[in-house]
């Protein structure tokens, strides 16, 4: 069925994105998955087919600032069952800190890199004893006049390895709580900026996660992006965003198993006949299916709203929901639709074993569920 959500150009994007998966993604994706980590010419090549960068201004290389194009990446590569290449991340959650926090000096500096694939970027917020709890958070950076020394660690970081520019949340006034947060740009290279392990993750595994650690590391003042501060709010105006992407993937990933399994129940026989012609396998489509539907209108909504130039944008709270819902649908028809695979689904050459493995990581990160159902719920309740 054909959504009005996009035009013929989104749709001309996403013949691009598939071919761009099908030449330089896919024929190099097992041996990711074995390394642990993307080659770095994937990044480029990203870069040089415009994939990168999409909400950057022209003049720095992107040019695409409708969000209906960074939907279509999200889904392709979802159903690509490819998020080893973590695009979605670089493009739809770190990019919008650098487009609307960055200063003239810092967008000369940052953004072509960015859109060219050369600066692959990250985002270290979480620590070992703080995630969702922002004022959990021990990383300190110190005032010494014209740089700052950050001290801390930082614990499941995307892109940790690759990384050659992470956006580090530390705090810049002990007092402040979780208002005494600020955001500093750490380089590859910085004297003191050093990456542990390369996390062994159950799913995702060519998705490259890190520890990183930072001891005395000199920050130059010219690298706090944004306010002094002023971390909270930023993060708190971004995450709208990122929850969306995530629900797109997750709607995305949902449907893709639906089709999956629909065409394997059809094929598969079990006491002499297809197991689609079994009334619980049907009545387990058709539930599938129509959660998928509904899932996918208020999803498809979602992304109206955020791409509408002359309307107030995607509620938080709308948001919240997607995310939650999204990823939870994505979750239980991973394991529905692995169940009706049976053995076959608990082998990892079969896409519904990847897929139930590389999804489940999608309650957790952008917010856990609980947070979102707090989030909702306040809204509602006070």
């Amino acid at each position: 069925m054909k959504r009005q959500l996009y035009t013929e150009d989104h749709e001309a994007f996403r013949a691009v994105v598939r071919t761009f998966l099908e030449k330089e993604v896919l024929p190099h994706y097992e041996q990711w998955e074995k390394d642990g980590i993307v080659s770095r010419e994937a990044w480029l090549a990203a870069g040089r087919q415009g994939l990168l960068g999409l909400a950057v201004e022209e003049e720095h290389g992107g040019g695409n600032p409708d969000f209906r194009y960074a939907s279509v990446l999200a889904e392709e590569f979802t159903k690509a069952a490819a998020p080893g290449l973590a695009i979605g991340l670089h493009n739809d959650i770190i990019g919008p800190y650098l487009t609307k926090l960055a200063t003239d000096e810092q967008r000369r500096r940052w953004l072509p890199g960015f859109c060219s694939g050369e600066i692959v970027t990250a985002i270290a917020m979480t620590e070992p004893g703080a995630g969702s709890d922002l004022q959990g958070i021990r990383t300190t950076a110190e005032d010494h006049g014209d740089h700052w020394i950050l001290n801390g660690s930082k614990t499941f970081i995307s892109n940790g390895i690759l990384a050659d520019l992470v956006i580090v949340v530390a705090k810049t006034t002990p007092e402040g709580g979780a208002h005494g947060l600020s955001l500093l740009v750490v380089e590859r290279g910085m004297e003191g900026f050093e990456r542990g392990r390369n996390l062994d993750k159950i799913g995702q595994k060519s998705q490259d996660t890190a520890e990183l650690f930072f001891k005395d590391v000199r920050v130059p003042k010219e690298n706090l992006l944004g306010e002094l501060n002023g971390a909270f709010v930023h993060l708190m105006t971004n995450l709208a965003q990122e929850r969306l992407a995530i629900a797109v993937a997750g709607i995305a990933g949902a449907e893709h198993l639906l089709e999956l399994t629909t065409r394997y129940v059809k094929e598969r026989e079990a006491f002499g006949r297809p197991l689609a012609k079994l009334q619980h396998v049907r009545f387990e489509i058709a539930e599938m299916a129509t959660e998928c539907a509904v899932t996918r209108t208020f999803v498809d909504r979602c992304i109206a709203e955020h791409a509408d130039p002359t309307g107030l944008g995607l509620d938080p709270v709308n948001a919240s929901m997607a995310k939650w819902w999204a990823t939870e649908l994505q979750k239980r028809v991973a394991d529905r639709c692995l169940q009706l695979h049976g053995g076959y689904g608990y082998m990892s050459e079969f896409p519904v074993a990847r897929a139930f493995t590389d999804g489940r990581i999608q309650t957790i990160y952008g917010g856990t569920t609980e947070i979102m159902k707090e989030i909702i719920g306040r809204s509602l309740l006070g």
